[in-house]
């Protein structure tokens, strides 16, 4: 994945609509529209490989409409300008995190240390258990 390249097609990308936003904020909410619904079309993205747009698709299905947009809403700030910035970086954040590759796991073997500890451990469990058989100790 190229960053950079992701970066400046979703700044470039990016299409915004603005609505009055809800909750607290007196005078401020009930006139300015400072909501920002941003979508970017998946389609123009630069920076992801067809098998990392592939990823984002299928990880990211629920917030995808029928025109192959990503979208999202901010209204966590009380300045459009705010909300603005803050809904292209997660829909940059999102992007990412839905293209990442997981890596592939590669079959180890325990180590020595961690088969001692594991036995080590199922000893003490085992004493203790003898202890209470053969100590005359039982709570009722």
């Amino acid at each position: 994945m190229d960053r950079a390249a992701l970066h400046e097609s979703v700044l470039r990308e990016t299409r915004f609509s603005f609505a009055r936003s809800g909750g607290n904020g007196g005078q401020n909410v009930n006139k300015v529209n400072t909501k920002v619904y941003a979508a970017v079309s998946l389609f123009a993205l630069h920076g992801l490989s067809p098998h990392e747009l592939a990823l984002v698709k299928d990880r990211l299905a629920g917030r995808i409409n029928q025109e192959g947009e990503l979208y999202l809403s901010s209204d966590a700030e009380r300045s459009q300008e705010r909300n603005r910035a803050d809904a292209l970086n997660r829909l940059e954040q999102l992007i990412a995190a839905a293209a990442v590759v997981p890596k592939k796991r590669r079959k180890t073997e325990p180590t020595r240390t961690s088969k001692e500890k594991r036995l080590l451990g199922k000893k003490l469990r085992s004493s203790v258990k003898a202890f209470r058989r053969f100590s005359g100790f039982h709570e009722e």
